[in-house]
């Protein structure tokens, strides 16, 4: 069955540019739904094919695009990072013809280790994520999400059991094409024992020197593991805030994989069952909470910074962001359904001592109420207030959540830019 909705991610019709992103997320889909087949070239670089007929000889790109028709307006090629050399033609042609390139890739490693051509200010760049909970709105289920992530094709799926092997297929595919294929290591068996533990301390301070005790390889090449993670979207660092702050002391990054379904295949615990108010549920419940941050300001606000923030005595903040121009933001993420104002003691400490920041407590509370100076707030509130489209609002009297208004006006604006761009 075909699962099909509204993406926050716009993109322009008018210049070239790269999407970046996991496997999975949705970009060929997406840009098959904007780019109509009838005016868009399509080169999908996962057919050997293609992929052979190019590698052997970039220059064929010249001879396909010379001879298009002129009603074609773009050249759509998917895993750009296959065939990096393709980059220097896509460059002439961008220069010498009116043809708009399209350039998907779900990894940049190739490109980066390779010194590609990255057409320096002749295509925009954009990231696209699993689906946020704006996007799927009333088909959002919190403890689904929680369980098996968001990637779009998780919502075809009727059983626990089609979700869950769907999902381990997933780890087998990365591991056999964008790993072992592209031979980014030289054994794989360490490399599937690293996915495990490294999913097993995902959204913890990374210790690489335990890291590679457990797996049996050196530090060296555990920090390259991770490098891979992060060159092939699988996962990112969130680095420790940088400020005087007297009582800071880590220095260590923490490390997330980029989605909850993901995270728990690696780690072999889908079958595990999260209990709310357990810790293993709000471990989950964070994560969740990061990756919908990560996503919602890659799409509206590219210039925030996140961090996090523990001291000495481990006392954290699990989210510091910062925003140009506005005081920052400091997170605690809670799962509760019920918070107290002992739960937020360390917290307030904490911030207190920050000059002119904002704090605020991301909870499943199902109203927002207030202790001291910091406001705690119902997630999905908090996603929009924060991290949503800054879009006017459209006054409601019909009891719509925030969300539902999110999605009419994003979808409003959609269509807007769309008729812009045609």
């Amino acid at each position: 069955m075909a699962f099909n909705v509204p993406r926050l991610l716009q993109v322009t019709k008018k210049y070239s540019f790269f999407l970046f992103g996991p496997r999975g997320v949705g970009k060929s889909t997406l840009l098959h739904q904007l780019f109509p087949a009838e005016r868009t070239l399509w080169i999908d670089l996962l057919d050997p094919g293609q992929e052979q007929r190019f590698s052997l000889n970039p220059s064929e790109l010249f001879k396909v695009v010379e001879k298009l028709d002129p009603s074609i307006s773009h050249v759509a090629i998917d895993e750009i990072q296959k065939v990096p050399k393709l980059l220097d033609v896509v460059h002439s042609l961008i220069e010498s013809t009116s043809k708009l390139f399209i350039l998907t890739g779900s990894s940049a490693r190739k490109l980066k280790l390779g010194g590609a051509n990255l057409l320096a200010g002749r295509a925009f760049v954009y990231h696209m994520h699993a689906l946020t909970s704006l996007e799927l709105d009333t088909r959002f289920d919190l403890d689904e999400a929680l369980s098996f992530g968001t990637l779009p094709k998780i919502y075809s799926f009727d059983s626990s059991e089609e979700k869950q092997m769907y999902l381990q297929a997933y780890g087998n595919t990365y591991l056999k094409e964008e790993v072992w294929a592209e031979q980014l290591v030289k054994k794989i068996g360490p490399f599937r024992k690293f996915l495990e533990v490294a999913a097993q301390t995902n959204g913890k301070i990374v210790n690489f020197s335990n890291v590679a005790r457990d797996v049996g390889v050196t530090e060296r090449s555990v920090r390259d593991y991770f490098s891979i993670l992060e060159d092939t979207m699988l996962g990112y660092f969130l680095e420790p805030f940088q400020h005087s702050f007297r009582k800071r002391l880590s220095q260590k990054p923490k490390f997330y994989f980029f989605d909850r379904g993901i995270v728990r295949a690696l780690g072999r615990s889908l079958s595990v069952p999260l209990i709310p108010h357990t810790s293993a549920y709000g471990e989950a419940f964070e994560h969740f909470i990061i990756t919908q941050v990560l996503a919602l300001c890659s799409y509206f606000h590219s210039e925030y910074r996140l961090n996090y923030l523990r001291t000495k005595d481990d006392a954290e903040i699990d989210l510091v962001v910062e925003r140009p121009g506005q005081p920052l933001l400091c997170i605690e993420i809670k799962s509760k359904d019920l918070i107290k104002e002992e739960d937020l003691s360390s917290f307030t400490r904490l911030t207190k001592d920050l000059p002119d920041c904002e704090a605020i407590c991301i909870s499943n509370e199902r109203h927002a109420k207030r202790y001291g100076h910091v406001d705690v707030l119902p997630w999905k509130d908090a996603l929009q207030r924060y991290f949503g489209p800054e879009w006017p609002m459209p006054a409601s009297n019909s009891g719509n959540s925030i969300g539902e208004q999110a999605l009419f006006v994003f979808r409003q604006s959609r269509l807007n830019f769309e008729r812009k761009n045609l």
